[in-house]
């Protein structure tokens, strides 16, 4: 299929004009016209590149690409490394950062609800990445913890009583920490993100609602993943998944 197709398609679906984000949307470096394999992963590290090489992609989809605001725009050092390896082999990049957030179907919150049995009632704060929603039945805070452990195969960092009773949540994948206060404004008993500050501490003690750190790139693996397999069956393309281990 043509690139232009894909990539035409892939911004009306995940509707990135309405967000405002600290990085471009779509194709950041621009690669062979036409796309047989699609390769998908978390973040455009050189290990990702390589190995989207050798599995002979044709682009590489993620949702942490380049160009971020406020960085260096010269293109030296790392930066330069990266790019110089996608143009020389001809590989394009796509990537899709709070779009990809925040897509009620198959976006990175949706993903995470879906695979912790969370039903998902709703969507609050600045541009609507803020899920919320229910369990089936109460727990207990340290066993719904255990729960995301093997569900995510990372050890979380919980900030509140173990023996707490949960059942209302928020979440917010990645590095979401600075929307906890939205998230106590709703009312739940625990608000899940991927990073921690120092400050959470402090505000889960004195508000009572309880804190779960899940890891930024275990808590971001689904949503590309779901977009990748989406992709590939829209378009009858070939998709690979690869997992670039990051205990962040």
């Amino acid at each position: 299929m043509k690139l232009k197709e894909l990539v035409d398609y892939t911004g009306q679906f995940l509707q990135v004009e309405r967000f405002r984000d600290y990085c471009p949307n779509g194709l950041q470096v621009q690669g062979r016209p036409e796309i047989k394999k699609l390769v998908s992963g978390v973040t455009a590290s050189m290990a990702l590149l390589r190995a989207a090489q050798e599995a002979e992609a044709d682009a590489v989809l993620v949702h942490h690409g380049y160009f971020w605001r406020n960085e260096n725009p010269s293109i030296t050092g790392i930066k330069q490394q990266r790019l110089k390896f996608l143009l020389q082999h001809d590989i394009n990049l796509l990537a899709y950062h709070l779009p990809l957030d925040a897509h009620v179907a198959l976006g990175n919150n949706a993903e995470l609800g879906r695979i912790l049995g969370i039903s998902l009632e709703g969507w609050a704060g600045e541009q609507n990445l803020i899920a919320y929603g229910s369990l089936p039945d109460q727990l207990k805070l340290g066993e719904f913890a255990l729960k995301l452990e093997s569900v995510l195969h990372r050890p979380p960092h919980i900030f509140g009583d173990h023996d707490k009773p949960i059942r209302r949540i928020a979440w917010c994948t990645g590095g979401a920490q600075g929307y906890f206060e939205e998230a106590i404004a709703l009312g739940v008993d625990v608000f899940i993100s991927g990073e921690v500050s120092e400050q959470v501490f402090h505000l889960a003690a004195e508000t009572g609602v309880a804190y779960i750190a899940a890891g930024h790139h275990a808590t971001e693996r689904y949503g590309i993943q779901a977009l990748g397999q989406h992709l590939a069956q829209q378009f009858q393309l070939e998709h690979q998944f690869i997992e670039i281990k990051n205990p962040i």
